[in-house]
């Protein structure tokens, strides 16, 4: 068995210091401080595809390695307040429509550059600039409530929305608000999507230094870094290699054999299965559990006993429980668990129920059965397409076998297509599809404006609702937290009969960290933080 298993919530997750273990064999060969260098695997797949930037990415990938990069005004605690980071004090106006930032005077960009307000200017519109494209940061930063960011002088910025905007000190804490250098934005900005050395430049720990597509990153220590949240300054080893390894068992082989110090983003079922000397720290997202999106502006699923019928017809806690070894727990609402404002009441009300679910069909119509079993209406099968995003893992096949089967048992057809991400994107622009899959990273609850507001960038069921909309806009303008979670648990409980979303489990981000690896830390996603790391 490893030597230490643990789920940490939300409030235990971040800068959680992993046990600390000495060893001196490993793979980075070097042992000294000063010097050395920590190998980090992760799946990766899709950074090759135009995801190394942050700032236009909504993969949670793009975050993962590019924060090494990538500092932000302030840093997030694990109790959820706020510290100093490349801001060093903070103020909001009373109506909460402004954010002055007080910034550091000693912080410059790896290319020499300082970084001031016009930097933060300089990144901020550029986030929200059409031409940018972004939809996860422009969103973060308030989309159409951003009325701009002023230069007050030197080191004094101002970020102004045309409304309250409450969630903006979270967004300000994340590598999607991070801040590349100015004359980046000005020469190079076209090449962030692809990143690579004397592109991806910031301010933080480490520089990007090589970039292998598909193969590895190597960021090396930046020795001016002095500026870390909490006081950390430069790391205490030199080369940070990320080993790009999409499968799975691939990465768990790596780290076994010690090729690799740390391997990120492992299924709970290879997990387990790992022995001593090696950590494993098993950390629950924040956010949207991973769930399945109807589309319900396309196809059966504008019926809403149809969805209803699907959210009643899957046993989900025997498929959680069986493909993840009891790991991750089901969802029961849109909010995971150890995100704020998550609604528990809404647990154990929507249990799996076949008979409900055929009764929920019959009265929508779909009461005659083809030669194969599926529902008929007006000659007309039952039948739903599910697109898929490649990669595709192993545990999530398998879940999708046992969600069409079970959908099957009721005379529902599941047609699942795993698509390469070009395929996949011709159809999810235009919304030709019936279902699609994902979950979404977050600790402020404003994520579920991106995906049920009618405009929100992920709103892949097409919810168009103007009461909600009203209510998500709402919910960013109240400034009082108990308010603000009133509105998000109505919002919970309105998913819960609409079911344009079906929550399926809580993921959580599992790393197995090698013997030589001390001072490894976490942030409140779960990622791995290298400022205080040193190796053995």
């Amino acid at each position: 068995m490893p030597s230490l298993r643990r789920t940490l919530s939300v409030s235990a997750v971040a800068m959680a210091t992993a046990l600390v273990l000495s060893s001196c064999a490993g793979a980075g060969g070097d042992t000294a401080d000063d010097g050395g260098e920590v190998v980090w695997a992760i799946e990766g797949a899709n950074l090759s595809a135009g995801h190394m930037d942050p700032q236009t990415s909504q993969l949670d990938v793009s975050s993962l390695v590019q924060r090494a990069v990538l500092d932000s005004l302030v840093f997030q605690e694990a109790d959820g307040t706020f510290s100093p980071w490349l801001a060093e004090s903070w103020e909001v106006s009373d109506d909460g429509t402004s954010y002055t930032f007080e910034l550091r005077d000693d912080v410059t960009f790896h290319d020499g550059e300082p970084f001031d307000a016009a930097a933060v200017k300089a990144n901020f519109d550029r986030i929200v600039d059409p031409e940018t494209a972004s939809a996860q940061a422009a969103s973060m930063m308030g989309a159409e409530f951003y009325a701009g960011t002023d230069v007050v002088d030197d080191h004094t910025v101002r970020v102004d929305f045309t409304q309250a905007y409450a969630p903006f000190l979270q967004a300000a804490s994340t590598a999607q608000l991070g801040f590349y250098s100015p004359a980046v934005l000005e020469e190079s900005a076209d090449r962030l999507k692809a990143g690579g050395p004397g592109v991806t430049v910031g301010t933080g720990p480490f520089e990007l230094t090589d970039y292998t597509p598909d193969q590895e990153i190597v960021y090396t220590r930046n020795d001016d870094y002095a500026w870390g949240p909490d006081g950390q300054g430069a790391p205490s080893f030199e080369t940070l290699r990320v080993s790009i390894l999409p499968e799975a068992a691939v990465r768990i082989g790596v780290v076994e054999s010690g090729e690799a110090d740390l391997a990120s983003q492992l299924p709970p079922n290879l997990a387990a299965d790992l022995g001593d000397p090696l950590t494993v720290d098993s950390l629950e997202y924040p956010g949207l559990p991973y769930s399945l999106y109807l589309n319900e502006a396309y196809g059966v699923f504008a019926d809403q006993r149809v969805r209803q019928a699907l959210s009643r017809a899957i046993d989900i806690d025997t498929a959680v429980e069986e493909i993840y070894s009891g790991q991750f727990p089901r969802a029961w609402s849109i909010l995971g668990s150890t995100t704020p404002g998550y609604d528990e009441t809404l647990e154990g009300t929507w249990p799996f129920d076949p008979a409900a679910a055929n009764a929920l069909l019959d009265e929508a119509g779909w009461t005659e059965r083809d030669a194969d079993g599926y529902r008929t209406k007006a000659g007309e099968r039952l039948s739903a397409r599910w697109i898929a995003w490649t990669p595709v893992p192993d545990d999530r096949a398998a879940l999708a076998n046992a969600i069409q089967s079970d959908l099957k048992a009721v005379g529902f057809e599941i047609v699942r297509e795993v698509l390469e991400p070009g395929a996949y994107n011709e159809q999810y622009g235009p919304k030709t599809f019936d279902l699609t899959d994902w979950g979404f990273s977050g600790v402020d609850p404003d994520l579920l404006r991106s995906h049920l507001h009618s405009e929100g960038f992920q709103n892949a069921s097409q919810v168009n609702d103007p009461a909600m909309d009203l209510m998500l806009e709402d919910a960013v303008t109240r400034t009082d937290a108990a308010e603000r979670a009133v509105l998000y648990r109505e919002v919970q409980q309105w998913n819960a009969e609409h079911v344009a979303i079906v929550p399926l489990y809580n993921p959580a981000f599992i790393t197995a960290v090698g013997e030589r690896v001390e001072g490894l830390s976490y942030d409140l996603y779960g990622r791995p933080l290298f400022y205080d790391v040193t190796v053995g």
